[in-house]
């Protein structure tokens, strides 16, 4: 914490959001861009660094704190065991603190668990002007096109200071057509928030403790209310159906990829490229159409993945090229190729220069520095050594099942098509196996692996069996001596 840093930051989340028609996710848990709701208002919470960062939590709540838990260890989940509104969240979330010893001193953020597009810089102007400017309590505003649902900010007409919040349901025909909006996100004094919510009560429409109507409480007391407009009004968009949870997730996707065009990367077609909010990435790599991004993905300098690529927490090399790629937790190493139409499953590791080609599938394996695997394969469980070229149609039969073993090719080594490894077995370096081999045995270095019958030939086999087929009609044919062609003289 810094001597900056607020006192706290109290993020709501204990709605039940009805309006998503979800029996089995909570509202803030719905993801945008890799990230849950509340993932999100966490994330921008914690670049302001406060001294307590609390998360309150009543809808599903055992949901939300298990995802806390595991993304946000940070973040303190209190629960507020039945929703009475805004004012009795904050009210829950101030009296747990001080139940536990915790007198807050200083600037209190109050923010909501889902508004996505919500950043850290907005909520670090908010906490700045509202030190600067001496107020008792700082609202977010903005002015949107459309303010339908929003409570109504009311200003004073002589010195434009907020007196009062109204929401709609509470507002008359005149305050509804005001433009200027609550975002639901608030600069408190600590210690005339904890004396301001002890007043609120619950003569309002909907019967709760309004958290709103502590500025009134506020400026009543001699306290200036002051406010902060969003330079972009979006920044404070909320989450309310699955409607306005695909428009923040294109509007966030736009601003993701516009900050990676303006660091370097060529992202051909916007319209269909996705990325989440952890990836990352380095200048001149390319991203072609109908590409996904996911999870904590990096692209090295001057790579290029796509067209239609999915890849989830892969590491992709500097001048690398994924083409027509799924790839799930994989490693593509510098001037590596992957795909068309190949899957590298988690643990796909591919040095620099290794090929994996069309219809191949790679999981929890490695190839050595220029090893390919060019055609129609699966490697599971395999290490390939450097140059090794690997025979289309092969499998690493790496199950036996119970449990699962590895196949070992050494470097240099040629392996035929369609090979069956029988794992655990290895070849050693610089051997090759014969075309159609099942491999059991170990292979030495240098030596050839052959697993086949002999061939043997059946004379007529097709007349006598396949009588009156086309194919038995062709032999016939191929057969017959060929006509004599007849000279002159």
């Amino acid at each position: 914490m810094s001597a900056n840093s607020p006192a706290a930051v109290v993020v709501l989340a204990a709605g039940g959001g009805t309006r998503m028609k979800s029996n089995r996710l909570p509202k803030v848990l719905h993801e945008v861009c890799g990230r849950s709701l509340v993932g999100h208002a966490v994330a921008a919470a914690e670049e302001l660094t406060p001294g307590q960062l609390v998360v309150v939590i009543g809808h599903m709540r055992e949901k939300v704190a298990e995802h806390l838990a595991a993304h946000h260890p940070g973040a303190r989940a209190v629960v507020q065991a039945e929703q009475n509104g805004t004012g009795h969240a904050v009210r829950t979330a101030l009296e747990t603190l001080a139940a536990d010893g915790i007198e807050l001193d200083g600037t209190v953020i109050v923010t909501t668990g889902d508004a996505p597009l919500l950043t850290g810089g907005t909520l670090r102007a908010l906490a700045g002007a509202h030190a600067e400017q001496g107020n008792g309590v700082t609202v977010l505003t903005a002015v949107v096109p459309e303010p339908f649902g929003y409570g109504r900010i009311l200003r004073d007409e002589a010195d434009g200071a907020v007196a009062a919040i109204v929401e709609e349901k509470d507002a008359s025909d005149a305050q509804r057509a005001i433009d200027e909006i609550n975002s639901g996100v608030f600069a408190f004094d600590a210690k005339l928030l904890v004396g301001a919510l002890a007043e609120v009560t619950t003569d309002n429409a909907q019967g709760e403790e309004y958290l709103t109507d502590t500025l009134e409480i506020l400026r009543r007391a001699g306290h200036r209310v002051g406010a902060v407009v969003a330079a972009d009004y979006r920044d404070i968009l909320g989450i309310n159906d699955r409607v306005q949870l695909a428009h923040a997730r294109r509007l966030l996707n736009d601003r993701l990829l516009e900050r990676a065009m303006r660091a370097g990367v060529t992202v051909v077609d916007p319209a269909t490229t996705w990325f989440d909010v952890q990836v990352s990435y380095e200048p001149d790599a390319v991203v072609l159409p109908n590409t996904q991004l996911q999870g904590t993905t990096h692209l090295g300098e001057g790579s290029e993945v796509g067209p239609n690529s999915t890849l989830k927490d892969t590491r992709i090399g500097a001048g690398a090229r994924v083409s027509n790629t799924t790839a799930d937790g994989a490693e593509v190493g510098e001037l590596a190729t992957a795909g068309p139409y190949a899957y590298l499953r988690p643990g796909a590791r591919l040095a620099r220069k290794a090929k994996v080609g069309t219809y191949v599938e790679v999981k929890n394996s490695e190839l050595g520095e220029g090893a390919k695997v060019p055609h129609l394969s699966y490697i599971g469980d395999a290490t390939i050594g450097e140059g090794t070229n690997v025979g289309a149609a092969s499998v690493t039969v790496n199950y036996d099942g119970v449990n699962k073993h590895r196949t070992v090719i050494g470097a240099h080594c040629r392996t035929g098509s369609d090979n069956m490894f029988i794992a655990p077995v290895t070849i050693g370096d610089g051997a090759y196996t014969a075309a159609g081999s099942v491999i059991t045995n170990d292979v030495p270095a240098g030596g050839l692996g052959v697993s086949r019958a002999q061939q043997r030939n059946i004379a007529g086999w097709v007349e006598r069996k396949r009588p009156g087929t086309t194919s038995a009609q062709a032999a016939a044919a191929a057969a017959e001596p060929a006509a004599e062609v007849p000279t002159e003289g």
